[in-house]
């Protein structure tokens, strides 16, 4: 092992995890809020361990001086998604990003390994800015739907616990495994439309219930006590009878009040 301070070596990385977490999350967050379908569901983030960044550095041959550039997966992003052309959204999302580089891309999902792995794979370039300047960090992206990544995960406790040399039965129940993995995706992709509609119709519902209450706590914060209990008694009955119109109809109601009172205060 060479002299470097392996804890000052890492801090970039560490940076450039938490930075690009921060931007996808922040990136679904901003599709949500357009009302629009956000292909990320989660987003999850990982600076290599020293001692799987030396071994592999062995295993690559990849000189200690070169690690910057010989290993790609130093910082690990893994974008998760419910469906397999979510995954593709993704990637031209990236693709499209001024902030980093992509510098290539690897599918395996079209081109999946014999294990039965399935993931797509961007590496970019992301510049992380440090007290010595601006410093360009490789990084990987992984985008996955959530069964691939539960097979993944599993694969990986078994490669640790086998120390990468599978039993020949264990290897082949993996394979199927991973079958089965990819034929839940499809099945799920077949109905993606209902799904998708269920999902964003159970959004808007819960959004607007968030809206009436805190519009009514507001009432309750300009000293509106009757109204606000008024407005309160309305929304438990929709809220009992499920009538999420009349809940629409109650925050429209209530925003209405809320202007009054304001143009009130004004003058």
């Amino acid at each position: 092992m060479d002299g470097r301070d392996w804890g000052k070596f890492l801090l970039p990385y560490q940076q450039a995890v938490e930075e690009l977490k921060v931007k996808f999350k922040a990136l679904r967050k901003e599709l949500k809020s357009r009302d629009e379908y956000a292909p990320i569901e989660f987003v999850t983030g990982r600076v290599k361990r020293i001692s799987s960044i030396l071994e592999k550095a062995r295993r690559l041959d990849v000189p200690l001086d070169r690690i910057e550039s010989g290993i790609e997966d130093i910082a690990g992003i893994r974008i998760m998604c419910q469906f397999v052309d979510d995954i593709h959204r993704v990637a031209e999302m990236i693709r499209q990003r001024k902030d980093m580089i992509l510098v290539y891309e690897k599918d395996y999902i079209t081109n999946y390994k014999d294990s039965g792995y399935r993931s797509y794979h961007l590496i970019v370039e992301y510049p992380v800015q440090t007290s010595l300047g601006s410093m360009p960090v490789l990084a990987e992206i992984q985008i996955r739907t959530l069964a691939m990544n539960f097979w993944a995960t599993i694969e990986h406790s078994l490669n640790y616990k086998y120390k990468e040399q599978l039993p020949p039965h264990v290897r082949e129940r993996l394979r199927s495994a991973a079958e089965a993995a990819f034929q839940l995706d499809t099945e799920m992709s077949s109905i993606r439309k209902e799904i998708v509609e269920s999902q964003m119709e159970f959004e808007n519902s819960a959004g607007t219930v968030r809206n009436v209450l805190n519009a009514i706590q507001e009432l309750y914060f300009y000293r509106k006590i009757r109204e606000a209990a008024q407005f309160q008694l309305r929304f438990n009955e929709l809220w009992e009878q499920e009538d999420i119109l009349g809940m629409k109809n109650l925050a429209l109601e209530i925003q209405e009040a809320l202007v009054r009172l304001g143009k009130h205060e004004e003058n």
